[in-house]
């Protein structure tokens, strides 16, 4: 059974910190792409950023870049999403989500809900 399980979600202050894990399992996560998404209330999803099956490549949504970090650990079956100077426009539920390397199979996480605020 595929499995993508987010976690790492809260509420922190405006410049603050978290990191987001996502642990896969049911499929071979090495042959994924893994990204992050989210959705705020009211707005359509918006991608956050992802990375490449081996990790050597990311691209990040320019609201994010230079705040965001994904990474992945391939022999954890984990992505990670470290969130850093986190701002008012950040809240969200934010996703995970694995896209095959070869194929159109995609697979998303349930979500974990993300609260800035002082």
């Amino acid at each position: 059974q595929v499995q993508l399980v987010e976690s790492g979600g809260g509420l922190v202050q405006p410049g603050g910190s978290l990191r987001l894990s996502c642990a896969a399992s049911g499929f071979t996560f090495s042959n994924y792409y893994m990204s992050w998404v989210r959705q705020a209330p009211g707005k359509e999803r918006e991608f956050v950023a992802s990375i490449t099956w081996s990790g050597g490549s990311a691209l990040y949504a320019d609201s994010v870049k230079g705040r965001f970090t994904i990474s992945r650990d391939n022999a954890k079956n984990t992505v990670y999403l470290q969130m850093n100077s986190l701002k008012p426009e950040d809240p969200a539920v934010y996703y995970c989500k694995a896209r095959a390397v070869v194929g159109v199979t995609a697979y998303w996480g349930q979500g974990t809900q993300v609260t800035v605020s002082s």
